[in-house]
């Protein structure tokens, strides 16, 4: 993980974060300053962020948005300051209305970002001045920190091409917190056929079959959700299950948010949040699911989850994608 600490100071109004990554400091100059790689790791998990607007330059301005997995949407701008390439560059930072402007009732944070080259790589800090302790207190209560954390915590796969990221590793779990999973994979294809693979009944009957020795007895998908289900084969152990969900978010084809419940059981339903990102022809695929609380987490990951997911997305690309 890149981010190092992460600290307050009342007494100065700022935010110190301090940060190490594997990578010249050419190539992170690079990830903070272009809004394409940018916005892959400024929002948290689960809030993706979308740069509408990027001028680059002294005086200019960068408009983006956050969507929550709910299709919640947190606006954000920044104004250049002053910019010292590869060293470092300034932004006033604020929340912003829906036109764009400096949203009412919080003053914009003066940001102040600096690379610098380490033995390994490269060394960031970033400091974000406030303008009265008031203001610190609600940024860190609305959970500044943490996300701030858990954004920057992406920023390794960005660093990297996809391929050496990610290629060869299988289906990968990480534990965000006590309701949150990530699940990523590489799937070796276009995001669109991928996305296809995902929300057509007659691409999904291909791949997603459920334990060998098991068919799948129902596939329906709609615009308002979906319905899947299966049943041994004869002579196999086990009983016939199922699970249904609606859809909550969609946005072909880059991400779909669904809910996700085990049909004619009363077990609580999970968020799942699919998100897909492309280059040089091969697929991120990365499911960040939102279960009710810790006890169910485990419960689900404890059945084999993980490895039932990576036999399907295997058979995705041998049956579904072209060779």
């Amino acid at each position: 993980m890149p981010v190092t600490d992460i600290t307050t100071d009342p007494e100065n109004l700022t935010m110190h974060i301090a940060a190490s990554f594997a990578a010249p400091r050419e190539r992170v100059w690079q990830v903070f300053t272009d809004p394409r790689q940018l916005e892959r790791f400024w929002g948290p998990p689960g809030w993706p962020a979308t740069f509408t607007r990027f001028d680059f330059a002294p005086g200019g301005l960068a408009q983006y948005h956050m969507t929550g997995p709910h299709g919640e949407l947190s606006r954000g701008r920044w104004e250049f300051v002053t910019i010292d390439e590869p060293n470092g560059f300034e932004v006033l930072d604020g929340f912003a209305d829906e036109n764009g402007d400096l949203a009412a009732g919080m003053d914009p944070m003066r940001m102040v970002f600096a690379f610098d080259d380490a033995p390994d790589g490269t060394r960031f800090t970033g400091t974000t001045h406030f303008t009265s302790i008031e203001s610190l207190e609600q940024a860190v209560g609305m959970g500044m920190v943490e996300g701030t954390r858990m954004a920057m915590a992406q920023i390794d796969t960005v660093l990297q091409s996809l391929r050496d990221y990610a290629a060869g590793n299988g289906t990968r779990l990480e534990v965000l917190d006590d309701r949150h999973v990530r699940i990523t994979r590489l799937i070796d294809g276009p995001r669109e056929l991928v996305w296809r693979a995902h929300h057509e009944s007659e691409l999904i009957r291909r791949w997603m079959l459920g334990p060998d020795g098991w068919r799948m007895t129902e596939c329906e998908v709609t615009e308002a959700g979906y319905r899947f289900a299966w049943a041994p084969e004869p002579g196999v152990a086990g009983e016939p299950f199922g699970f249904d969900g609606e859809s909550v978010l969609s946005e072909p084809p880059r991400r779909a948010v669904t809910t996700e419940h085990m049909t004619g059981t009363d077990f609580p339903a999970t968020l799942n949040d699919l998100q897909l990102y492309e280059e040089d022809g091969a697929t991120l695929l990365t499911v960040i699911i939102e279960y009710p609380d810790a006890a169910t987490r485990d419960a689900v990951l404890a059945t084999g989850m993980v490895d039932g997911m990576e036999s399907s997305y295997a058979r995705l690309e041998s049956q579904v994608l072209p060779a």
